[in-house]
């Protein structure tokens, strides 16, 4: 009873979503988040939570860095792309615009605020996976944030 009413309470809300890109050399990968926060003001640290079920997090699982890319409104298309599809079946990247950036990690053009962040530790919290990120390099140019309630509908691209 107490799970209904906690996912009834939780899917009220309305968090902000990003894109995590990565790279490991041979691959990249990238999916929509909505498990994110800042953790520490000094030093900055950003945790992120990618489920267990993404082709980013395996992936990921061998990177040092990952991109926080904030969706802004005008990057709902990237949100379903990159939330609806699954990188276990479909290049994303080759359905989008991006660029290399700082340590050649993938960047969504369709993203201008991102930050790239440096591994510090990995966190099994359940059916996700917690990266404690330390920014090295940041980009902002502003616009309203895409949030949960704008996707709520959005089938996950993990489930078969």
């Amino acid at each position: 009873m107490a799970d209904e009413r906690f996912d009834s309470w939780v899917g009220q809300l309305d968090y902000p979503m990003y894109v995590v890109t990565c790279r490991d050399g041979e691959r990249q990968a990238g999916c929509l988040v909505g498990f994110a926060a800042q953790c520490s003001i000094s030093p900055p640290r950003f945790m992120v939570w990618l489920s267990k079920e993404n082709h980013t997090t395996e992936v990921a699982a061998g990177v040092g860095e990952l991109v926080v890319h904030r969706l802004t409104r005008d990057a709902a298309e990237l949100a379903r792309l990159f939330g609806s599809r699954s990188g276990f079946d479909v290049d994303k990247f080759s359905l989008c615009a991006w660029h290399s950036g700082p340590r050649g990690l993938p960047l969504l053009d369709g993203c201008p605020d991102w930050f790239a962040g440096e591994v510090l530790s990995r966190h099994d919290t359940g059916d996700h996976v917690g990266y404690l990120l330390s920014p090295f390099a940041v980009a902002t140019s502003g616009g309203r944030q895409l949030g949960f309630q704008d996707v709520r509908d959005l089938p996950p691209g993990n489930e078969a």
